[in-house]
């Protein structure tokens, strides 16, 4: 994609990801979030949720990066988001790092609560079944990061009900 820094590592289920990653999530609460970045045309302003969502929490940075249908990446501190974007002369559209964003603004300065993975487990046959959002909780709202079939969803509220909720953190238990 040409972002500097960003050598996914797709991981799929929700195991799988806990163990690689659920205990630095859960040590990300109590911390701010300071700022972020997501990846916009410089043309448009369209987001291309193609890339990921970065997230600072006083200096720790978590990217988020859903890919296909079922895998997620989860890097730390790797991404320069002061770096150009390269390698899309190809492409009609410029790329490029941007703080704007009116569903995740609100929750800068606020201090992180918990971190919770979402497991989609829907009533019905649905091929997104085991799907994983990674959900940010603050004494103000919570959103969630998703994967919309192939590409990053930010989602603000409460998830919907056929999502499994996994809290991070010591002695916590599915909701």
């Amino acid at each position: 994609m040409g972002i500097p820094g960003f050598e996914p590592t797709f991981l799929v289920g929700l195991e799988a990801i806990r163990e690689e990653h659920g205990p630095r999530l859960a040590a990300l609460g109590g911390r701010r979030l300071i700022r972020f970045a997501i990846v916009r045309f410089v043309e448009d302003g369209d987001w291309f949720a193609d890339c990921p969502v970065v997230l600072d929490f006083d200096g720790i940075q978590v990217e988020i990066c859903h890919w296909k249908l079922d895998e997620l990446s989860i890097g730390w501190n790797a991404i320069d988001t002061t770096a150009a974007i390269s390698d899309w002369e190809w492409f009609e559209l410029t790329p490029a790092w941007s703080s704007v964003d009116e569903r995740l603004e609100p929750f800068v300065g606020q201090e992180l609560r918990e971190v919770a993975l979402l497991e989609w487990r829907p009533s019905s046959l649905d091929m997104a079944d085991g799907t994983l959002a990674v959900e940010f909780v603050f004494d103000t709202g919570r959103f969630h990061i998703a994967n919309a079939l192939d590409e990053n969803s930010i989602d603000l509220g409460d998830p919907h009900p056929e999502f499994v909720r996994h809290p991070l953190g010591r002695g916590a238990q599915p909701v």
